[in-house]
């Protein structure tokens, strides 16, 4: 690795944009180390001269932004960050509003949000859609995972072993045991193409598409587009790829 030429202190000066962008590239050097990094590693991620790093570690430790690692030989995020993280929690249903509101617009179809609590889907939010023929589920009601659009969206993204576990609970508590294989498999469709499916499975007479992702805290969600059977059989492709243009931007909104 090349070595890096040591900058003046004057550098770092020159504008308070560039010191704020430097001191927050540190920080997201440091974000899930929690064992902490050295000032070299630091500098090597970053791209910067050891000397300026160690003079932006400094400052934040002077902020309690970071802190030596409990084992003294690095450094890590400290306490105040943390408190200042848990201060700004955001509401994910008030963030998502305008991508739900969106989609609906685009499809004219009813969009909902649900989030996974335990073994069950919870909805959290729904727009409705616009057109005169359309799906409607009470904000609060509980879903299944295995027979609905967001449900596998939700299991495509754990581990199988987790998936597996839930799916066999699920298909207990109804007494009425299902397909492992098949449905495994459709997982695994799942995760190649980012859409989930419900043909008729839930309800009869209404299909549906879904997404799945994690908010900031790592949290499943759903986001569905329910719609009756006979439009499905001409929209589901175009309700799919409205979904998929969706992932990304809430994606980016979530940070992952």
């Amino acid at each position: 690795m090349n070595a890096k030429v040591p900058e003046p202190e004057s550098a770092d000066r020159g504008t308070g944009i560039q010191v704020i962008a430097r001191a927050v590239a540190v920080l997201r050097a440091l974000k899930g180390e929690p064992g902490g990094l050295s000032l070299a590693q630091i500098a090597e991620r970053v791209d910067l001269p050891r000397s300026t790093v160690q003079r932006i570690v400094r400052a934040l430790q002077t902020e309690r932004m970071v802190i030596a690692s409990g084992t003294g030989s690095g450094i890590q995020l400290g306490p105040e960050l943390h408190a200042l993280a848990e201060a700004a929690r955001y509401s994910t249903v008030d963030i998502l509003r305008p991508v739900l509101q969106d989609i609906a617009r685009e499809t004219g179809e009813t969009v909902d949000l649900s989030v996974l609590r335990g073994q069950m889907l919870v909805f959290i939010d729904q727009v409705p859609g616009s057109k005169r023929l359309r799906t409607v589920s009470q904000v609060g009601e509980e879903f299944p995972l295995t027979t609905t659009a967001n449900g596998k969206a939700c299991l495509a993204l754990m581990p199988e072993a987790e998936a597996t576990r839930l799916v066999l609970a699920e298909w207990a508590r109804a007494g009425t045991p299902g397909d492992l294989t098949a449905l495994l498999a459709e997982l695994g469709q799942v995760r190649l193409s980012g859409i989930a499916q419900d043909l008729d499975q839930h309800t009869v007479g209404i299909c549906a598409v879904g997404i799945g992702f994690r908010n900031w805290k790592g949290d499943l969600f759903a986001v569905s587009i329910p719609t009756p059977s006979t439009r499905f059989a001409q929209g589901g492709a175009m309700l799919a790829q409205t979904l998929l243009a969706a992932r990304a931007v809430i994606r980016a909104m979530m940070g992952s």
